[in-house]
């Protein structure tokens, strides 16, 4: 909880800047729990590995999470957030192309790999732990908010498939290229 100083609302903007830098300081928070959770699962994460990991003292990570269930789920919350907006920048956007979704998914499986496995690493600890379950579906919401498509139960089925394809490329040995993923999204994609 956040106490609001005298400072709050003056104009000379020193409230703003101390706003600014908490909202870096959590960014900061948050992308540690990632690479934590990417380097040594959902298991190393603590306030102490965090703190680490983001170059905070510990007590920061506990004045903006109070319990390792706080930070697991706002962490699961910002990637959700952060994965709808690049997803939906890469794949929703009026005339986008099963390339540009195969793309989307080729990266994931890629450059951008340890970031997914840690993703799916704090989606799937939802199944074990019902407090995140709201955290892990907020993608789905997202996504399902912001598409325009037509047939909402045809893009959910998409999802689903999405959801399908980026787990059975981490599992490969080498993941899928965007020329290998093309034909299948052009399957599944819906119109």
């Amino acid at each position: 909880m956040r106490a609001e100083g005298p400072a709050e609302g003056r104009a000379d903007g020193r409230a703003d800047g101390r706003r600014a830098r908490g909202d870096r300081r959590r960014r900061a928070i948050l992308e540690a729990v990632l690479r934590v959770v990417e380097r040594d699962g959902v298991a190393g994460v603590g306030h102490r590995s965090v703190a680490r990991e983001a170059g905070v003292p510990t007590t920061s990570t506990t004045y903006y999470f109070a319990t390792l269930d706080d930070l697991l789920t706002a962490a699961l919350l910002w990637a959700a957030d952060e994965l709808a907006a690049d997803f939906h920048a890469a794949c929703c956007a009026p005339g986008a192309t099963p390339e540009a979704v195969a793309r989307f998914l080729a990266d994931a499986l890629g450059p951008r790999r340890g970031r997914t496995v840690a993703e799916y690493e704090l989606y799937l600890l939802a199944a074990r732990r019902p407090e995140l379950r709201p955290a892990a579906r907020r993608w789905i919401d997202l996504f399902t908010a912001a598409s325009s498509a037509p047939d909402p139960v045809a893009f959910r089925a998409f999802l689903a498939a999405v959801d399908g394809l980026l787990i059975q490329g981490l599992i490969a040995d080498v993941p899928p290229t965007e020329q290998q993923l093309t034909p299948v999204v052009s399957v599944l994609m819906p119109p």
